[in-house]
């Protein structure tokens, strides 16, 4: 795995749980913000061939 895959694939992670964190909590706007960030991620991977588990 190289560097790009393995740096954006720890950014899906990382706000998957910045997310599920702000739902837990309530936080409906950052719920949404990290949501957004999210499909953003699993865009840019998408065009680079970074296939990305569902969740």
């Amino acid at each position: 795995m190289d560097a790009f895959t393995a740096g954006i694939l720890q950014r899906i992670e990382s706000t998957r749980s910045e997310r599920d964190q702000a739902r837990m909590l309530g936080d409906e706007y950052t719920a949404e913000v990290e949501q957004f960030a999210l499909e953003d991620l699993h865009r840019l991977a998408a065009e680079h061939g970074v296939e990305v588990s569902a969740a």
